[in-house]
């Protein structure tokens, strides 16, 4: 409120030519018109004060700089302030309201590709490659951006999210169900960052799942093609009798029961020939999580034919890491109906056949993730010796 005994003196009311005089004057200058009303002039700057009582305390409010800001404009500043405060309304916290509705406003013109940029980069220590970095980002800008990259993100809504998914959903189902996922995380985003108030317009259940049918009965999940347990041996003795890298790679994968990619990238530091021991590290594993291979008498001659000079343990003939179509020509040329990864689902079956060792025990060898939480928490060891005599025996009955 206003306390008018304690408010400025009335002063004589300044021309605009004599306001420009006192700035030349370094000090607190009266100028009339509001009582209040002050030109300050410094070293190197000259600005308008207004000196005010509110809530019975003291203020000197800033009403702009001169001569940016006349001496006409200065004074109808001040009587808005004084207004302000004759109504109750802290003329202060108004202004920093103010601001603050301003700063939100343009807050929420963030286009949705600027809060897809800024979602990727923070989760940039979360991707397991680069490579799988790059596909996060490639793919919203391949089938969402065109479409709402230059909208604000504010102004987004299902039917934007739905406009992007339906045209890929049963064409390129699986490649839909990941671009969903990315569109809830850059939306989760914005709305934490302060850039969306709305309920997330990708999220799955309760939601899109009443719109778009789902993943699972759309597209009828495809394994990789798999050689019967039975024919292995016959197999590999015909792996063995061809010549080449790839047919030694492919050897090996299927005697360590690895993925492809974890045997084509693998370096020679991994592999410790005195323990028979292959380490994986978490950032080449699917499962995050770093695995340990023992290996078989079978899978340690496949490596001491190959040059350990050499980059990795199967290098091409351009010094870098095979890729997985050397592999898979093999299996190809020898005009069998499987596939290098099927082969970890033939060690499977072997072992439910063939051995006694718990199901946990093969299911620790392919370095699959249990999904029961129970057992998972009480799967701490890797047993690896005991997966060592498990190893052994699927090598022998591989071959020598």
């Amino acid at each position: 409120m206003w306390c008018q005994s304690r408010l400025p003196k009335r002063v004589k009311d300044l021309s605009a030519t004599e306001v420009k005089r006192l700035a030349k004057k370094q000090g607190r200058h009266a100028v009339g018109g509001v009582p209040g009303l002050n030109l300050v002039v410094g070293e190197a700057s000259c600005s308008w004060i207004y000196r005010t009582v509110i809530g019975g305390r003291r203020r000197d409010l800033g009403v702009g700089s001169y001569p940016a800001v006349g001496v006409g404009e200065a004074r109808e500043k001040a009587r808005e302030i004084r207004r302000q405060s004759e109504q109750g309304v802290d003329p202060l916290a108004a202004k920093i309201a103010a601001r603050t509705a301003l700063k939100l406003e343009e807050a929420k013109r963030l286009t949705f590709s600027e809060a897809t940029k800024r979602a990727h980069h923070s989760r940039q220590h979360e991707f397991k490659s680069v490579r799988h970095a790059n596909n996060w980002l490639r793919s919203l800008e391949l089938y969402a951006l065109p479409n709402l990259g230059d909208l604000p993100i504010s102004t987004l809504e299902t039917p934007h999210v739905v406009r992007v998914l339906e045209p890929i959903w049963l064409t390129k189902t699986d490649t839909a169900r990941r671009v969903r996922q990315r569109l809830e995380t850059v939306f989760s985003w914005a709305k934490v960052a302060g850039f969306y108030d709305e309920e997330n317009p990708a999220r799955w259940k309760g939601h899109l799942d009443q719109l778009l049918p789902n993943p699972s009965k759309v597209v009828k999940v495809e394994h990789h093609a798999a050689l019967p347990w039975q024919d292995v041996p016959k197999f590999m003795q015909a792996v063995r009798a061809r010549e080449g890298i790839g047919a030694r790679a492919l050897e090996y994968v299927i005697l360590t029961a690895a993925r492809s990619g974890e045997v084509r990238l693998a370096p020679w530091e991994e592999v410790d020939f005195d323990n028979r021991l292959w380490t994986i590290p978490a950032e080449r594993m699917k499962a995050d999580r770093a695995h340990r291979v023992p290996l078989s008498s079978q899978a340690v001659r496949v490596l001491k034919q190959q040059s350990n000079n050499l980059p990795y343990l199967f290098t091409s003939s351009r010094m870098k890491p095979l890729s997985d179509m050397t592999i898979s020509a093999v299996t190809k040329r020898m005009a069998v109906d499987a596939v290098p990864h099927g082969f970890r689902s033939t060690f499977k079956d072997w072992c439910r056949a063939n051995t006694t060792y718990a199901d946990e025990i093969s299911e620790l060898a392919l370095a699959h993730v249990n999904s029961d939480a129970t057992r998972a928490a009480y799967a701490r060891d890797d047993l690896l010796e005991v997966r060592r005599q498990l190893m052994d025996e699927w090598g022998e009955y591989c071959g020598a």
